[in-house]
């Protein structure tokens, strides 16, 4: 986990998102919540058993709200799409999930054509700030299954 947070924290997209601790008892501490919240799914390159990201989800009333860290060393391999693909389609055959949704910078290209590969639609837009000296564009995403 901790080099996954080093990776991000050092990514031009850190501007868009809390910082991630780097310390080890802090790295432990958000890699225990993450774990006791059962939402929460490690991603490993079976090939080297290596922990490439992981995909998170919030429960928020009826929806699941989706999160995803992925290493830079494994970006644009498909590996996010497959597995938060695996994981909408458990959360649907399993608990009946019909929504999801995600929030991303609307300048986090990346981040919004995977989104919209998954089916996600941008279903609002709205200022986001994390700082006081720096704003951006957000964009809602919706994915609603019970509309297929």
């Amino acid at each position: 986990m901790k080099n996954i947070f080093i990776d991000f924290n050092r990514s031009k997209y850190v501007i868009y998102d809390m910082p991630l601790p780097t310390q080890d008892e802090d790295t432990k501490a958000v890699t225990r919540q993450f774990a006791e919240s059962n939402l929460f799914f490690a991603v490993f390159l079976k090939e080297s058993n290596s922990m490439m990201g992981y995909v998170c989800f919030h429960k928020d009333g009826n929806s699941y709200d989706l999160g995803y860290c992925f290493h830079s060393a494994y970006h644009a391999n498909g590996y996010a799409y497959e597995s938060i693909t695996a994981l909408i389609r458990y959360f649907a055959d399993t608990y009946g999930a019909t929504r999801f949704t995600a929030g991303t910078a609307l300048d986090n290209t990346p981040s919004c054509k995977l989104l919209e590969k998954l089916g996600f639609v941008c279903a609002s837009t709205e200022a986001v700030s994390f700082d006081p000296a720096f704003s951006f564009q957000g964009g809602n995403f919706v994915l609603d299954l019970s509309s297929i």
